[in-house]
């Protein structure tokens, strides 16, 4: 298996990087996110993986892969067998076997290993990104590899790395769990997109994942590691309209690493408010007693729709776009007086929509 000791000095290891299914037959799902950008290309590949109802048996019991590949295309394949999945309660560590030539339990693979004897499926770590999946249909396929080094847990770096939900996400209230694993990262390796083999080293990474056992009715999401000369620069920013135990909540967070340092503009520390358009506009601010942040994202491409685990299973319920365009502005506050922090753009901003309905805007002030 994978045999690696998690070093308990390391400052990027993140809270809640294992698997948090607890082998009950509640309604369960996890998903992960795996992000690269080529910058030179000005394209990104994002490695959506998910699980649900791992119990088996169930109505919308299996696994899948996604991809959103350059110019926002798609490719996406499921695996229905849960037996063959698996994944690591202690640090992040998983995989999902469809077409293997071994009849062994599964798990962790040498890269040269999972290569020769795993047709289709995929793994994946805090620093390994693995895996090949073919459409019969369509005859389009993807395989990869990339290792990866972790630069920005979630937290100030050479800190321990915070939850993006804080303490309370431990506890099974809110609904579904979410953590950014790898704020930002580089990546080294290569991707095979139908034929076009993609080669990088240093490319901006990112990681996320969520968990659990009910489905938040409507989001919204932004994330960029690729910014015009500021290459020590990471946002993701969030919302939701979620569950918490018997009642629902809007909530939303920017989270920005800028040299070193963790800014964070969460529920219980700032003011966070919003507008944002049913597609094509991400208006967001937050303020808190030292800092205050402002950005806008922005796309005329029509997007692309991305399945997600949702009370009826794996479904259409989300559009993405891994060009968006991104302006933003960090200020630090003192007194009367505000002073510019950082200004960023960029074009190879991700940016989400998801669940519904998005009849109009979805203000919060």
């Amino acid at each position: 298996m994978l045999g690696l000791l998690r070093n308990p000095f390391d400052t990027t290891h993140t809270p809640h990087s294992g698997y948090h299914w607890d082998g009950t037959s509640r309604r369960f799902f996890e998903g992960w996110y795996y992000r690269v950008t080529l910058p030179g290309e000005a394209q990104s590949f994002a490695f959506m993986y998910s699980i649900e109802d791992p119990v088996g048996g169930k109505p919308h019991s299996g696994g899948a892969a996604q991809i959103l590949a350059p110019d926002d295309e798609y490719l996406c394949r499921t695996f229905p067998n849960v037996s063959k999945f698996w994944a690591n309660q202690e640090e992040l560590a998983l995989g999902h076997w469809g077409k293997a030539d071994l009849d062994i339990k599964p798990g962790y693979l040498l890269s040269a290993d999972f290569e020769r004897y795993v047709q289709q499926g995929y793994q994946a770590t805090a620093t390994l990104n693995q895996g090949a999946i073919f459409d019969p249909g369509s005859g389009k396929y993807c395989r990869w590899q990339y290792e990866i080094q972790p630069v920005y847990g979630w937290g100030n770096k050479g800190s321990i790395q915070q939850s993006t939900a804080g303490w309370v996400s431990f506890l099974q209230i809110f609904e579904p769990g979410w953590q950014i694993l790898m704020a930002h990262g580089l990546a080294s390796g290569w991707i095979d997109w139908n034929g076009k083999r993609y080669e990088f080293t240093n490319a901006p990474a990112y990681g996320e994942k969520n968990w659990g056992g009910a489905f938040p009715q409507r989001w919204f999401w932004a994330n960029c590691n690729s910014f015009l000369d500021q290459p020590d620069l990471a946002l993701t920013a969030g919302g939701g309209r979620r569950g918490v135990l018997w009642w629902m909540e809007s909530v939303a967070m920017i989270g920005l690493h800028y040299q070193g340092k963790f800014y964070e503009f969460v529920p219980w520390n700032s003011q966070v408010s919003w507008n944002i358009q049913p597609w094509g506009s991400w208006q967001m601010q937050a303020k808190n007693s030292q800092y205050e942040v402002e950005l806008l994202g922005a796309t005329d491409l029509p997007g692309t729709p991305l399945r997600a685990p949702t009370e009826n299973g794996l479904i259409f319920c989300c559009r993405d776009t891994l060009q968006g365009r991104l302006n933003l502005e960090l200020r630090e506050i003192g007194g009367n007086q505000k002073r510019t922090i950082l200004k960023a753009s960029s074009s190879l901003c991700g940016l989400e929509i998801g669940g519904g309905p998005w009849n109009n805007s979805w203000q919060h002030d």
